[in-house]
């Protein structure tokens, strides 16, 4: 399975359509949710959530879209509907697993949901080459951004891909789908192994020395991003509660907030995705710390720098690249000791944070903090 997702070129009467749609499949996700709940206060229903969503279910299809208050329903692909009831079950199937430790589902908000899901009814459908996608129900609709079979797979014609979901982000429309294909690694690493210190004044400290610095853009970003926020600290932004509707200055506010939050995050995405490749096609093994990010951020001095930096998502993109580059990574031990430790005779000894300089108390050896916690996990064997 390959998973791409790309940005679709609309005019402003398919981006209607399209946010009409995704209205349909956020308003159906609700019904079905508030329906569960009213029928998990009868007491004498002892029927689970899937017969339950199954009644529910038939009673849309069968009662209300034959209604005339919501006639409009009809307008739009069946599918639409069909995949909100199936994403409420999973929704509901993860937040009833004790393993997943998954939150209630919520009720969808304008606001947050503007996204739909669509597909054929056997399940998949050929994808073309080419510059254009046919979405399933939905139609052709042009691809900014080349062809997404070309970019990854050279010399193929076509793939079948499953479900499209179609979503809007910071007013701009996009398409994800999975395809039943697999890169084949070619990749001849140049070096052997190697320990990755993650941190916050620098993004990664490399055991053979070398440094990953986290580029300026996005610190100006995140700098422009807190300015539009504290100019707009007194706009009202409309209250559900109290029936308060937003100005037109708070709706365009929203507007220009969702795209430098978008701006930031496709900086940080950007950055995330070279130096992984980069790592996974140098190395034959990499080997990082398991980190307690959530744990970590709980320190409210650190917290945003951490979050910035995205270094769970660094950890992600080095996961799922290991089939593609053919590298081996290794967690270490989230215990192990590896900025205490000396890395030539192994003497442990406290290190505050503020403390930038790794000096050896047994063996009177001077190194940089990050880089003697590099060295540390790459030596770093399972026992």
């Amino acid at each position: 399975m390959y998973a791409i997702k790309r940005e679709l070129k609309v005019n402003n009467t398919e981006a209607n359509w399209l946010a009409q749609c995704a209205g349909l499949s956020r308003f159906v996700y609700n019904y079905g949710l508030g329906m569960m709940k009213a029928s998990w206060e009868e007491d004498h229903l002892k029927a689970n959530d899937s017969k339950r969503l199954n009644a529910i279910k038939k009673v849309f299809t069968n009662v209300t879209k034959k209604s005339t208050e919501f006639a409009w329903c009809n307008k739009y692909p069946s599918r639409i509907y069909q995949n909100a009831f199936r994403n409420l079950a999973k929704a509901l199937s993860r937040w009833r697993d004790p393993l997943l430790k998954a939150k209630m589902p919520k009720f969808h908000k304008k606001r947050h949901q503007c996204s739909f899901t669509v597909d054929d009814c056997n399940g998949k459908r050929l994808l073309f080459a080419g510059k254009k996608i046919n979405i399933p129900t939905l139609g052709w609709f042009s691809i900014i951004g080349g062809d997404p079979l070309q970019l990854y797979f050279p010399n193929i014609g076509l793939w079948p891909r499953y479900a499209n979901t179609i979503a809007r982000v910071a007013g701009k429309w996009f398409v994800s789908f999975k395809i039943d294909a697999c890169p084949v690694p070619g990749i001849k690493h140049t070096q052997q192994k190697v320990g990755i210190d993650l941190g916050v004044k620098c993004f990664a400290t490399l055991s053979d020395r070398t440094q990953i610095e986290t580029p300026s853009s996005i610190k100006k970003a995140k700098t422009k991003l807190s300015k539009l926020q504290w100019r707009n600290r007194k706009k009202v932004l409309g209250n559900g509660q109290t029936l308060t509707k937003p100005s037109q200055n708070a709706l365009a506010y929203y507007e220009r907030l969702r795209k430098q939050h978008k701006h930031l995050a496709n900086i940080r995405e950007d950055f995330l995705q070279k130096e992984t490749t980069r790592l996974a096609q140098t190395y034959q093994e990499i080997k990082i710390e398991d980190l307690n990010v959530l744990g970590m951020l709980a320190n409210h001095k650190l917290a945003e720098a951490i979050s910035l930096l995205g270094l769970y998502r660094f950890r992600e993109l080095l996961t799922y690249k290991q089939k593609f580059h053919g590298f081996k990574l290794t967690l270490v031990d989230r215990w192990f000791p590896s900025s205490k430790t000396c890395h030539k005779c192994g003497h442990k000894q406290n290190m505050p944070l503020k403390e930038r300089v790794y000096i050896c108390g047994g063996c009177g050896n001077v190194e940089d903090r990050d880089l003697n916690a590099a060295i540390n996990i790459e030596g770093w064997e399972a026992r």
